[in-house]
């Protein structure tokens, strides 16, 4: 496994001209949505930071579909439905299960699915069609503290997006806020600077105002 990953990452870095581009996004009404749900789930499913960047990632995908594309040489498939990669560590690598049509799976769906998959990829269960495809990776290292990192595109896929930690910031004088960054990787024969600022812009709005990722 280590060998494969280790040949698709040369091949990414080689062949692909990557760029980056970087925002901060305040996470604070996030954070109480997600109190308020979890505390109201009986149980049922319990959704965490990273399951709002899935939707929220899924969304804007489909409000800015050129991101939501593939490179095959000769042509550039545009993708109808947004599935997600979620980045899983493993003791054997790093693998990426796929929630499927993430943009039309509610935040409990979701979180229950990114759970069932990390689950299954660290227990070396994953059907081949769990993780093969996908149109769009998300890499969370936020967890371990990481504050910022530019990830390395999984082709075909033409995007990336690379989750680092919250942390309390100065607003005013008076005032804090928590904010977290996020970095996203694009292939530039794909995805021009403005279609991928046009996706960190909508990516943002959803991130802010976490209602209506419900509606």
């Amino acid at each position: 496994m280590r060998k494969v990953i280790a040949a698709r990452l040369l091949q990414s870095k080689q062949t692909i001209p990557h760029y980056y581009l970087s925002i901060d996004v305040n996470v604070d009404k996030i954070s109480a949505l997600r109190k308020e749900l979890n505390d109201a789930a009986d149980g049922k499913f319990k959704l965490s930071l990273n399951d709002f960047v899935v939707k929220a990632s899924a969304l804007a995908l489909k409000a800015v579909p050129a991101a939501n594309s593939s490179w095959y040489d000769t042509f550039i498939r545009q993708h109808n439905a947004a599935d997600i990669c979620v980045a899983v560590a493993t003791d054997a690598g790093l693998i990426t299960p796929i929630v499927f049509g993430a943009e039309s799976k509610g935040l409990s769906t979701i979180a229950n699915n990114v759970k069932e998959l990390a689950e299954k990829a660290r227990s070396n269960k994953l059907a081949p069609h769990e993780y093969q495809g996908g149109t769009f990776t998300i890499s969370n290292l936020g967890m371990f503290g990481v504050k910022s990192f530019s990830a390395i595109i999984n082709p075909p896929q033409s995007c990336i997006l690379a989750v680092g930690s919250v942390e309390k910031r100065l607003i005013t004088p008076e005032t804090t806020a928590s904010i977290m960054n996020v970095t996203l990787s694009c292939d530039h024969r794909v995805v021009d600077g403005a279609v991928g600022a046009h996706w960190l812009a909508a990516f943002k709005k959803f991130i802010e105002n976490p209602t209506t990722m419900l509606l």
